[in-house]
């Protein structure tokens, strides 16, 4: 336990201090340098940023939970990111960059109207202050608990042990988000998601080799001959993600996730010009498309190494503190520690921006000096860590795996959003009115199908259903309630430079054709069967990768 917790404190010490060096001349007295670092950030600290942001402990536990007690099926909520990342990178950062966007709601305001914007707005902090923040403290504090046996040590109880823990993450936790602003995030989030990666894959390297006794290949053939449908992506009607809600519930909240969450593309707002943050979108894709490594991989060694009938969400932990030597622990722990700050930090950063920004100047009918927004800023960020440490210990009274809980929550924010954002971008009429109306109808509707009625239906089903409509509703009320044509803007407001990276078309296609070649490898083709062939499918996508190269990136090489 000693050099647990040695290991742990010189890790978490280390990222402080460089992180404290490598800000500490940054002027933060602006609204660009606060809430985006000053439009200087690299396509690397974007990429590891928006990894890190998005991998909290609810993934590391949840997924894993999930893979634990079922199949991969669940990695759809993961590696299909990949998909509006491409989107995001190519057709959606010019856009924003270039209207110089600080928030995404600014968009509806510019698209339907202001009105709009408060509700997205408020819409966002709702989403981030009872259900993503929450989260990210819950199952860190689960993790701290299992690892560092801190009922035992202690003498507590559960639910103390877990709320003391909550406490202590959000209290360091916010000291980065309120003190260093976005740059301070962004800057330790990138030595956090290498510290991470590295943590991360030791976990199920020693439970490989725990599981073949010493031996790494014995634990490969194990997995790979034993219960190998629990390798299989393409759920069926009782897995947690059925096949068919990867083309619909699960791509849109994805794409809501990925394209229109502040927290998220509030990295790409920061870039120093548009290639460096169309370079930081793809390189966190390729990191997602590899996390089934270190997100599900370690749910199926629990399967193998404690057997079935531990609770899900324990199960992660258990298995670190089984595989993992002593030392090695310290500084897994201080990698998680990383994450969660990493979650908690950037949407409390990107919930304080939407206030500043968006709410408080209609809320007070006053202009805001920068040093006045910065100011309030830093007090709404306080404010907002203290409820979510009072909501985090609550959800342990939950009794479904924590990680499709907060998905099942989260279609009341997600889905109008970016239903709403669909309709405003590819339609140029629908008006203010119209979209308000399908959001107020969309809420009533989630509300009674998931909750009232209890309707016994795949959530994702629900979720694509109202999106489908939400859109149509928009449309038929936009023939009556119409507004003039929208006029995009063409000037350059970010004053930075809008050229695009040349190996971008390139870099999208390698990531889509891993994509395929990834869920082709995790099926009865694959892995997930017997009688599967996973080299063949290797084979394949090396020679689908050279056509790639050939095609899209003969006249650049």
């Amino acid at each position: 336990m000693f050099l647990t917790i040695v290991s742990f404190l010189v890790v978490t010490g280390i990222v402080a201090l460089i992180s404290w060096y490598r800000t500490k001349n940054d002027d933060l007295s602006t609204s660009k340098g606060y809430f985006l670092a000053g439009r200087g950030l690299s396509g690397l600290v974007i990429g590891c940023s928006m990894v890190l942001t998005s991998l909290s402990t609810e993934q590391l536990i949840g997924v894993n939970a999930n893979s634990y007690a079922g199949n991969f099926s669940i990695i759809a909520w993961t590696v299909q990111s990949v998909v509006p990342l491409c989107f995001l990178a190519l057709y959606l950062l010019p856009k924003y960059i270039r209207n110089g966007y600080t928030t995404i709601p600014e968009f509806f305001e510019s698209r339907f109207d202001r009105q709009t914007r408060l509700i997205m707005s408020g819409l966002f902090l709702v989403f981030y202050l009872f259900i993503v923040i929450p989260t990210a403290l819950y199952t860190g504090a689960i993790a701290f608990n299992k690892i560092f046996n801190l009922e035992t040590v202690f003498g507590l109880t559960y639910g103390q042990s877990i709320t003391y823990t909550v406490i202590a993450i959000g209290i360091v936790g916010a000291i980065y988000a309120i003190f260093g602003g976005l740059k301070a995030v962004a800057v330790s989030d990138t030595l956090n998601a290498v510290i991470l990666v590295i943590a991360a894959l030791l976990v199920p390297i020693f439970a490989l080799v725990y599981l073949g006794n010493g031996s790494f290949s014995e634990g490969i053939h194990i997995i790979t001959t034993q219960h190998v449908e629990k390798f299989n992506a393409i759920g069926g009607p009782k897995d947690a993600v059925p096949w068919p809600a990867m083309f619909t519930g699960i791509l849109i909240v994805n794409f809501f996730y990925w394209t229109t969450n502040q927290a998220i593309v509030q990295r790409a707002l920061g870039a120093r010009d548009l290639k460096a943050g169309q370079k930081g979108i793809l390189i966190a894709a390729l990191f997602l498309l590899l996390l089934p490594i270190i997100l599900n991989l370690p749910g199926l060694l629990s399967f193998h190494i404690i057997g079935e009938g531990e609770r899900m969400d324990a199960s992660y932990p258990l298995l670190v503190n089984r595989v993992l030597p002593t030392a090695l622990q310290g500084f897994f722990i201080a990698a998680l520690f990383g994450a969660i700050l990493s979650t908690f930090n950037s949407f409390l950063n990107s919930a304080a921006t939407i206030y500043c920004k968006d709410l408080l100047p209609s809320i007070t009918k006053k202009q805001f000096s920068d040093k006045e927004l910065i100011t309030y800023a830093k007090k709404v960020s306080a404010v907002m860590a203290v409820i979510t440490m009072i909501i985090g210990p609550l959800l342990m009274f939950g009794t479904d795996g924590i990680f499709l809980l907060t998905k099942r929550f989260a279609g009341f924010v997600n889905i109008p959003i970016v239903a709403l954002f669909a309709v405003g971008l590819f339609n140029k009429t629908v008006s203010g009115r119209a979209a308000k109306t399908a959001l107020l109808l969309h809420v009533i509707l989630y509300f009674s199908i998931v909750w009232v009625f209890n309707v016994k239906v795949n959530f994702v089903y629900v979720m694509a259903t109202l999106f489908v409509f939400d859109v149509v509703l928009m449309l038929l009320l936009g023939l009556v309630w119409k507004r003039e044509p929208y006029v995009e803007n063409k000037e350059n407001y970010a004053n930075v430079d809008l050229t695009n990276w040349e190996y971008a078309p390139l870099v999208v296609a390698s990531l889509v054709l891993g994509l395929i070649t990834l869920y082709t490898l995790l099926s009865p083709l694959g892995l997930a069967s017997i009688d599967g062939n996973p080299l063949l499918v290797l084979g394949v996508y090396a020679i689908l990768q050279i056509v790639v190269l050939f095609v899209f990136g003969r006249k650049r090489i």
